[in-house]
């Protein structure tokens, strides 16, 4: 795979499989946060901070679907890259539908913001990217994070009254995506990146029992966390909304269907048509990202027309404990 080394773009130089054919994911490298305290280096700002995603991950769409919800577009500025990642990495392709040109850097490729932010950088590209105008540099790359600063820091700023990370409740919070972390969110690459049939094997029966596990918490309460839409929510969604498209296919995760599992089904549905969520959803990026960007899994570079999952459909969520808080109702 591909990847910077001491700020040269190199295409031979990661490995993203163990001697025993397991997924490895890489940790991510710029790690500072934004915090709302005296004296901090990167303080929230409206028009301070810039976020650089890709419509197709599922950890870039966290982000989106974060500031979405909170209603920071006005505060944090975004931009796209194209969902065909080649040789160079990410890239910007403004001439092509739902991608935009880098509007802060002028750069041609994302590996290019990393280089502006550390000319000597070692590591890989990703997205999501967060982009401090003033000092210049990347302030975190890391999902997880990023979300948990938009909700915390930037609490204040949105246009909605959303505490998608109450403090009452982060330690749950967090508890719960570290729990569907492995098994589902990473487990789903783990899956599909095993490169022995023993990894793969094993990555699937956690994936699938994980599922089970969730689908029997989501019979009795509407969101993962207390009573509104947290952040765990938002973790659990962006994988589960690729699952039937992509990764059922794709990475050979066909013990069974996103739509086979009631709960989890009816939770995605939910969660997609909280306002503006559905937006966020490029399914068109998304397949084509996966199937056309994984020549090792796909050579023909084919993309599947179907399965079409009814997103909008009516999801039946509204009788259990838990309500969206009232800005994101319609």
């Amino acid at each position: 795979m591909h990847m910077l080394v001491d700020g040269e773009w190199r295409t031979d130089a990661y490995e993203s499989t163990t001697e025993d054919g397991e997924f490895d994911r890489q940790e991510t490298t710029f790690r500072d946060w934004i915090r709302d305290e005296s004296g901090a280096e990167f303080r929230p700002e409206a028009g301070r901070y810039h976020l650089y995603q890709s419509r197709a991950c599922p950890w870039a769409h966290r982000a989106v679907v974060v500031r979405r919800l909170l209603g920071l577009e006005d505060v944090v500025s975004m931009d796209v890259v194209d969902p065909y990642r080649e040789t160079h990495g990410w890239q910007f392709t403004p001439t092509k539908d739902g991608c935009t040109a880098d509007t802060v850097n002028g750069a041609d490729y994302l590996h290019e913001v990393y280089t502006a932010a550390d000319p000597s950088f070692t590591g890989r590209v990703t997205v999501p990217v967060l982009w401090d105008r003033e000092t210049g540099t990347i302030v975190n790359n890391e999902s997880e994070e990023i979300i948990k600063m938009l909700a915390d820091a930037f609490g204040e700023y949105g246009r909605y009254d959303v505490d998608l990370y109450p403090a009452e409740l982060r330690d749950e919070i967090d508890q719960v995506i570290d729990d569907i972390y492995d098994p589902i969110n990473n487990g789903v690459y783990r899956a599909g990146f095993a490169e022995a049939q023993s990894a793969h094997e094993d990555a699937v029966v956690e994936l699938f029992d994980a599922l089970e596990h969730w689908d029997e918490v989501l019979a009795d309460q509407r969101y993962l966390v207390g009573e509104q839409p947290t952040l765990a929510d938002v973790c659990l969604f962006t994988t589960l909304v690729r699952f039937d498209e992509v990764y059922h296919t794709h990475f050979k995760c066909n013990v069974g269907r996103l739509v086979d599992y009631g709960n989890l089904w009816g939770h995605t549905r939910d969660m997609y048509q909280l306002p503006g969520v559905a937006e966020s959803v490029n399914m068109d990026h998304i397949k084509e990202h996966y199937y056309t960007t994984h020549t090792d899994l796909n050579p023909g570079r084919i993309v599947p027309v179907g399965p079409d999952p009814a997103f909008d459909a009516p999801h039946d969520r509204d009788d259990l404990p838990g309500d969206p808080p009232p800005a994101l109702r319609e």
